[in-house]
């Protein structure tokens, strides 16, 4: 992750900071997302928006629902529809494991973060999930809180 962080073509587009505080995350797979031309403009350009989509699959088939990528305004004659469903690439053993983790174990798939990878390509991070109740989300909350306030006392004192 280090090496991916000083390389230039690296870069965030769109980051699902939500995610981890609602769901509890067991594991996590990288794919590749299926764009229009305009699309891939507006993610060079910064917009774009995960933070209410999630991933399903259907008909042995992945796909990135509700998401938002901003229009692309220099696009005049090929502009994408913002919210459309957007095809995601993985390999069979993968897709059979999200399938049976989302109708077999009740899992949900969660989209952690869009970037840009090392080669300059889309990719989409999903993160099969399991949803947190009230009670975990206070226990998450209370754990910050306190590492927050150890770091303040610790800082005061030295």
């Amino acid at each position: 992750m280090a090496k991916q962080k000083t390389d230039p073509n690296y870069k965030v587009i769109a980051e699902n900071r939500r995610a981890r505080f609602d769901y509890a995350i067991e594991e996590d797979i990288e794919c590749g997302i299926i764009l229009q031309g305009s699309e891939v403009k507006s993610l060079r350009a910064g917009g774009s928006n995960i933070a209410e989509s999630y991933a399903t699959v259907d008909d042995g088939e992945l796909w990135l629902v509700n998401s938002y990528i901003a229009p692309y305004e220099q696009a005049k004659m090929f502009k994408h529809e913002e919210r459309r469903r957007r095809k995601l690439l993985v390999s069979r053993k993968q897709m059979s494991n999200l399938w049976n983790a989302t109708q077999r174990k009740g899992m949900t798939l969660v989209p952690l973060v869009l970037y840009f990878n090392h080669r300059g390509l889309a990719k989409i991070k999903i993160g099969i999930a399991k949803g947190k109740k009230t009670h975990d989300k206070r226990e998450t909350q209370a754990k910050r809180d306190w590492s927050r306030q150890k770091q303040r006392l610790l800082k005061d004192h030295s």
